[in-house]
């Protein structure tokens, strides 16, 4: 139950899901920690370090985590994982003297924090996967849809509504590859001791005897390791995982963004799901405002900004280690991920139930499309061996003309003007005319590569495993 009495971060409670909180929460934090100590006594017990009875005793209260005792002992020692241990080792009678046996804080947390971003990425590509089947269903539905184009936010040539969605899927569908790639990327520090040298560990058990040490950790936590590290793993990690992050928000954000445009009024194309009894404003009792497309853009830059700090973290770390890393990778990492996934999570509900107002976008493709044909026309009239120049100046003549109609609120009338211009007229018949203001016939491969792109995501699905 979270306490309202005191500061709550909306990451504890409104944004993320239970799964991704679980991840970063404090309870599996020390689980891990536990879980590590276990592995790391297992492997010296292969040394005759620790033996089976004292395994069985560490396993046994391995979920015993007491955060009142060990808050207890962190508020004199002022060290969160030794007031952990000795927490842990309080309740091993016999097993409690062997525990973090020639291992330093980093061997442990290092290792769980790589575990816990491992998992992550995990859940951010399930969620990414889910979007993609969503925006796949989307794209074929609406592959041959006529779309008015926007460059420079005015209106340009038409484009169809799949090939839209596809451009936002194909992006999608390049982080999903990276993030795939990056999952089988990630190491832990291993067990190097305060330095990287593993020294303390060469100790214990002999310098010839080290990789197969690690190599057994390795199996067992299921994790592998860096094969150079000082007190950490190279900090640089973080930052390449935070950037993939980075991108994935980018993507977001701009389909958002993309979405607050086509849902305002003036275009109503297309609008986000909105309750029987939500409220849109305040003060405007009839405003349907695009509140989730905005939480996204306003996450997407938050999680923009952790990149910076994560590259401070990698570049400005002295020598083997300073910890000027430590309080804020306590930040960013949980809220980097927790991010991503309400960012994800809410694209989903978005693109499920997006009201795709067909009619208000046919109105717009018949108000803008026939601008494009002009284009089109002076094609045309060049293969017939037409002035250019000539037939350029009357184009404009007469798009200028429609433009001020379609200001006015009236239909474009610029295919019937060029139908009774005697220039055209005498060059181009009546219905090659109407033709060559088909908007279905010139969208290019528009629906073709948006088909293509949307096999690309069912591939990916049938790739894995």
């Amino acid at each position: 139950m979270n306490s309202f009495d005191q500061f709550q971060s909306p990451f504890s409670w409104r944004y993320g899901s239970e799964e991704m909180r679980k991840i970063w929460s404090e309870r599996n934090k020390r689980r891990l920690w536990r879980r590590i100590w276990i592995s790391l006594a297992k492997a010296e017990s292969l040394y005759g370090l620790v033996n089976s009875g004292q395994i069985a005793e560490l396993e046994a209260h391995a979920e015993d985590i007491d955060f009142e005792k060990a808050q207890e002992f962190e508020k004199s020692i002022r060290h969160d994982l030794m007031a952990e241990l000795r927490t842990y080792a309080s309740q091993c009678p016999s097993a409690g003297g062997i525990l973090h046996l020639g291992a330093t804080s980093m061997d442990i947390e290092d290792n769980a924090d790589a575990l816990r971003i491992r998992d992550s990425l995990r859940l951010l590509k399930k969620r990414l996967a889910g979007l993609l089947d969503v925006l796949a269903e989307k794209i074929e539905r609406f592959a041959a849809t006529p779309a008015m184009a926007f460059t420079h936010l005015q209106p340009a040539e038409p484009t169809t509504l799949g090939y839209r969605f596809a451009f936002y899927a194909q992006d999608l569908a390049d982080t999903y590859e990276r993030l795939s790639a990056t999952i089988d990327a990630v190491k832990g520090k291993g067990f190097k001791g305060a330095v990287g040298t593993s020294a303390s560990y060469a100790e214990l058990l002999g310098i010839a005897q080290l990789e197969d040490f690690e190599r057994v950790l390795s199996e067992e936590l299921g994790l592998p390791f860096f094969e150079v590290a000082t007190q950490t793993y190279p900090r640089v990690q973080d930052y390449r995982i935070l950037v993939l992050l980075a991108e994935l928000a980018a993507i977001l954000h701009k389909m958002a963004f993309d979405f607050r445009i086509l849902q305002m009024p003036l275009l109503g194309e297309i609008s986000e799901p909105f309750g029987a009894h939500q409220v849109g404003s305040s003060a405007m009792p009839f405003k349907r405002n695009p509140i989730e497309c905005e939480k996204i853009d306003s996450l997407a830059r938050l999680v923009a900004s952790y990149p910076g700090v994560a590259w401070d973290d990698a570049a400005l770390s002295g020598l083997e280690r300073t910890l000027d890393d430590s309080a804020n990778r306590r930040v960013i990492l949980p809220e980097a991920f927790l991010a991503a996934d309400e960012l994800l999570a809410t694209m989903r509900r978005i693109v499920e139930g997006q009201v795709i107002d067909e009619e208000a976008i046919q109105r717009t493709v018949e108000s803008y499309a026939p601008f494009a044909a002009t284009e089109r026309v002076l094609m045309a009239l060049g293969k017939l061996g037409t002035d250019r120049q000539e037939a350029h100046e009357r184009l404009r003549d007469h798009a200028m003309l429609a433009w001020s109609a379609v200001r006015g609120g009236k239909p474009n009338p610029l295919k019937t003007l060029l139908q009774s211009d005697e220039f055209f007229a005498s060059r181009l018949s009546s219905d090659a005319i109407e033709m060559l203001f088909d908007v279905d016939t010139y969208i290019g491969a528009a629906e073709q590569r948006a088909r293509a792109t949307a096999a690309r995501i069912l591939r990916l699905a049938l790739d894995e495993p």
